[in-house]
């Protein structure tokens, strides 16, 4: 097919990925009109169309969907060609797109941005906050190297690099200070506040209080931990978050923080990426170097001990 370049592949891609000629414009660094007439141009190359236009999104056409499928095999296999070439090359230089969890990004990601600054004058570091399927998704898509994570994934195509492990903590109105810590069964039939369907913090909450995803007793639902601790403070519930963002998300709310005994509930964290990705050793070293970061986070608050009961 004469005129067919990788750049058609990449915008149309891109195009598939946002569903809008503005924002699939706006991530290939390119104006509208621009992506507009590489489309066009693909589109008399095939001989057909490959999206239905509308005034707000776009919809692919039996064409683009099996068009679709075939341009990402071979962007991914040109992608793991160009980390090839960079798996020779030490240290590490050029782009790397860093997905991260919500629960997670806020309180490590920028001591990733100012070590990797320092280690790595040559990568062009380029980060991704969303919730866990969104970023497994990408990856496979080839829309993102590395992701942060809590474990396991179990994706036989994805390798997992365990970085820490991390507790919950309970956070609760400042009354409650003295008080037991309430155990699962207790905490199931109080007011819980939890993330929004999405979130594998929330189901980690779930799981630990022994609460069904469909069960509909636990009350209310916020965006982010921020949001969760604000309404605890607010005196409308109480809530789990995990041990790093107890420095940033308790210095504004009038809250107590209580750590559980015995065996608390927890998570673990690590760093996935695709198997057939040459720059697997690589990313081992970027893992390591992340897991002394974490540990130079360890930034643990006095908390209101109680037992369990």
């Amino acid at each position: 097919m004469i005129g067919l370049t990788l750049k058609h592949l990449r915008y149309f891609s891109a195009l598939a990925q946002h569903g809008h000629f503005g924002r699939a414009a706006q991530a290939c660094a390119i104006s509208q009109p621009a992506l507009s007439i590489q489309i066009k141009e693909l589109e008399a190359m095939l001989g057909g169309p490959l999206v239905e236009r509308a005034s707000r999104q776009i919809r692919l056409t039996t064409l683009g969907e099996d068009f679709l499928s075939r341009a990402r095999e071979i962007i991914l296999q040109v992608d793991e060609l160009n980390d090839l070439v960079r798996s020779s090359e030490a240290p590490l230089v050029g782009r790397l797109r860093l997905g991260v969890i919500p629960t997670v990004a806020p309180y490590l990601l920028p001591a990733i941005i100012q070590e990797f600054s320092k280690r790595f004058p040559g990568l062009e570091l380029q980060p991704r906050e969303t919730i866990t399927n969104a970023l497994i998704e990408d990856m496979q898509k080839s829309h993102l190297d590395v992701a942060i994570v809590a474990l396991p994934i179990s994706e036989p195509s994805l390798q997992e690099f365990a970085l820490f492990d991390e507790d919950f903590v309970l956070v609760r109105p400042p009354q409650d200070a003295d008080k037991p810590i309430p155990d699962p069964q207790r905490l199931k039939e109080m007011r819980l506040l939890l993330l929004e369907e999405g979130h594998c913090f929330r189901d980690q909450a779930l799981s630990f209080c022994q609460i069904a995803a469909t069960d509909p007793r636990y009350l209310m639902e916020g965006s982010s931990l921020s949001t969760l601790v604000q309404m605890v403070s607010a005196g409308i519930g109480l809530t789990l978050i995990p041990e790093m963002a107890v420095p940033i998300e308790t210095r504004s709310a009038h809250v107590s923080i209580a750590r559980f005994t015995g065996k608390p509930p927890s998570r673990k964290i690590g760093m996935v990426w695709r198997k057939s990705n040459p720059l697997s050793h690589k990313f081992m070293e970027i893992g390591a170097i992340i897991r002394q970061v974490s540990q130079t986070q360890d930034t643990r608050t006095p908390a209101v001990q109680g037992a369990c009961g």
